[in-house]
């Protein structure tokens, strides 16, 4: 018999950073290694990773890393990991370590351990194994993990959705599930962002009347922006330009590149020929595929909103379609970009609600729970309001609501000899905030400063003082960035200088100068009065030596 643990460094009460722990005995088995973008209130920061210290201190009980499919979310943590634990295995199937190996490389990482597996093929672990199950979703092998311990197994759904016109790579091998859940299922842990949208998912996330429409419509330019990886969205718009005598310009080398590979790889049908280089993009009728730069939602339509893209400037005559929907966090741009959109003339295409993600809605949900049976059931990825709905529709179908596990980040459920029992431990869980190649000192006080300097400027007080004299050489600079207009505010500039120099007056003695006293006095007063004239407080920066 075994004990086992199952819980969460990310992906709880939260989309994306995605990172879930099942420890069985002494060793670890780990679903995901996701990011989160970051959002409008993140200044600067390009996306979270769970903290993963836990896994660096017990790197010797590792087993794995099981990524379901090749999205941010699932598999953006990866690089990170690998520069603390490089030995990791990571498995995955074939298209996600190919689109993983791409990331790595990028990142300077060139002999990751990775693993392929094979839909519906164990991976054995002395007294555990993995089975890997296909599923549907937007990516082709995407899987689900099944973890065969003594006490029955666990399940990781990964995303998914039920739909039987998603054949080949995108298929759900519906058998295989069932034949899981009559082996006996301990805990399933089951995708919870879209429980409480009623009914299926499909056929609502299928988009290919909204482009056919478009594109029969629209004779000018048309630009569709879309995610990288959403390769059955792909799929379904270059179903639609083969209807025609159209051609495709793909701008940004990430997503040239993960085409080109689905296409080499027969995981997408299209004729390459028909793909043009980016000096066609102005071509008469053309159209253009174009994505976010990964962390940064809608960067590249923002490039060439305010006309610093070389190749192409937007025009009335263009169309815009939004062919991915927008993630919770990037509402505030979203709404700016589609702003500046309207002003270009261009017309804009969103897709409507109606229009969902491939993910599990509530029926999907339910009828995996019950393909599954679980002993017990716990909710994952998504809000904490998408965990409670799923765990409603858990207990419709008949899962005690004590079997139920309504976990946060961190919080450890803990199974003896197949049973749940009483475990007050939690696991240490933090974000780790990634601004460009800087990691993990990113703090509340650094968002804090931006923010400041976003709404108020900067002002920048120098002083030079003569070391034999202890007078001030010359006379106090102020200089300001985002803060005033210096040329309407001459009169504020000069009592500002006119406050410092007393301050310094005041501080400067024969043999000694307190430049902490003198630095919080000149901070306090003039932060005073800079807001009582413009009720802004921006942040000042006193810089005051002896030379």
């Amino acid at each position: 018999m075994s004990k086992i643990k199952i819980f969460a460094l990310g992906g709880q009460n939260e989309i994306g950073k995605n990172m879930y722990i099942v420890e069985v005995n002494e060793k670890i088995y780990v679903f995901e290694a996701g990011l989160k973008y970051a959002d409008d209130k993140l200044l600067g920061v390009d996306y979270i990773i769970p903290n993963y210290d836990y896994l660096i201190e017990n790197q010797d009980r590792l087993q794995g890393i099981f990524i379901t499919h090749a999205h941010d979310q699932q598999m953006g943590a990866l690089a990170d990991i690998l520069n603390d634990i490089p030995n990791v295995k990571i498995y995955g199937g074939k298209f996600t370590l190919e689109v993983i190996k791409h990331d790595l490389e990028e990142s300077g990482i060139k002999n990751a351990n990775l693993i392929e597996i094979k839909p519906h093929k164990k991976i054995d672990f002395e007294t555990e194994s993995v089975f890997p199950i296909q599923v549907s979703h937007a990516l082709p092998d995407s899987y689900l993990y099944v973890l065969n311990t003594n006490d029955g197994a666990i399940v990781f759904t990964g995303n998914y959705l039920f739909d039987p016109s998603m054949t080949g790579p995108y298929a759900m091998d519906i058998g295989k599930l069932a034949y899981v859940g009559k082996q006996g299922v301990l805990c399933l842990m089951s995708e919870s962002m879209y429980a409480e949208k009623r009914g299926y998912t499909s056929p609502n996330h299928r988009a290919d009347s909204i482009i056919r429409s478009t594109i029969d419509e629209n004779e000018g330019r048309i630009f569709f922006n879309i995610f990288e990886t959403q390769i059955y969205r792909i799929q379904e718009l270059f179903n639609e330009i083969m209807r025609t005598n159209r051609n495709v310009v793909i701008m940004g080398k990430y997503l040239e590149n993960i085409i080109l590979k689905g296409i080499d790889m027969n995981y997408i049908d299209f004729d390459k020929e028909r793909i043009k280089p980016i000096n066609h993009v102005n071509d008469e009728g053309i159209l253009v595929i174009i994505s976010n730069e990964r962390e940064k939602p809608y960067s590249s339509l923002k490039r060439i909103l305010r006309n610093s893209d070389k190749f192409v400037t937007l025009k009335e005559t263009d169309t815009v379609v939004m062919l991915s929907p927008q993630y919770e966090g990037s509402e505030i741009t979203a709404t700016k970009v589609f702003n500046k959109i309207a002003k270009t003339g261009a017309k804009l295409v969103i897709l409507s609600k109606q229009f969902l993600s491939p993910h599990a809605s509530s029926e999907d949900i339910m009828l995996m729970i019950n393909l599954m049976k679980p002993k017990y059931y716990f909710p994952v990825t998504g809000e904490y309001r998408h965990q409670v709905e799923n765990a409603i529709l858990a207990k419709k179908i008949e899962i005690p609501e004590e079997n139920i596990l309504l976990n946060l980040n961190g919080e450890v459920a803990t199974f003896e000899n197949g049973n749940l029992v009483s475990n007050d431990e939690k696991i240490k869980i933090e974000d780790i905030l990634i601004d460009g190649k800087t990691v993990g000192d990113i703090g509340d006080l650094v968002l804090k400063d931006r923010e400041m300097l976003s709404d108020s400027g900067i002002v920048i007080v120098n002083a030079n003082i003569d070391k034999k004299t202890r007078q001030i050489i010359n006379k106090v600079n102020i200089l300001t960035k985002g803060f005033i207009y210096v040329k309407e505010n001459i009169d504020l500039i000069k009592e500002s200088e006119n406050i410092v120099t007393e301050i310094i007056n005041e501080n400067v003695k024969e043999n000694y100068i307190d430049y902490n006293k003198l630095k919080l006095g000149i901070r306090e007063k003039l932060g005073k009065y800079f807001y009582k004239e413009t009720e802004s407080k921006p942040m000042i920066i006193i810089i005051v030596q002896e030379v």
